[in-house]
């Protein structure tokens, strides 16, 4: 099986639906945010805060890039299809998933987590302007799109799986 990616915007889903899906799938699953941490011994607010927003897109494309290509699936950061780069790495992949959410489920997931370096400052509004932003970026990378809102993870898991046979 070819490695599966997720993407889609802080709050769709990514992290809970790729566990799942790699238990479902039976094969092992990987976080690119988790993977930066690893490697660098700092967690994502200190890389912002020490090393500055560049220096962490560009670790993101690094572990990006060795991931593995099979019997995988793969949780990306929120921001990782800011760079053309990552775009078009991911664009060249068979089994790349956008995670959408609407803006609405996304406010009400984000609106009591202060762990995002990039919401920082009046969060909601930062938050939708990301979000408009992004959306396009996201379904210019995948190859297929799922809608997360108001669907269980066991669903959403389900869809993944039944759209990726086909």
């Amino acid at each position: 099986m070819r490695a599966i990616y997720l993407i889609g915007f802080m709050g769709a889903g990514k992290t809970t639906v790729s566990q799942e899906l790699s238990r479902r799938m039976n094969v092992a699953v990987y976080d690119t945010d988790e993977e930066i941490v690893k490697r660098t011994g700092m967690s994502i607010n200190e890389i912002f805060s020490n090393e500055g927003e560049e220096k962490f897109r560009l670790l993101e494309t690094e572990v990006l890039r060795s991931m593995p290509s099979n019997e995988a699936v793969i949780a990306t950061g929120g921001g990782i299809i800011g760079s053309e780069e990552n775009r078009l790495y991911l664009k060249d992949k068979v089994n790349v998933v956008y995670l959408h959410a609407e803006l609405e489920n996304i406010l009400e997931r984000l609106k009591d987590d202060n762990s995002r370096p990039l919401l920082r400052k009046d969060k909601m509004k930062t938050a939708e302007a990301l979000y408009l932003s992004r959306l396009q970026l996201y379904r210019e990378a995948a190859r297929l799109e799922i809608n997360t809102s108001d669907k269980t993870v066991q669903q959403i898991v389900d869809d993944i799986i039944q759209r990726i046979k086909k």
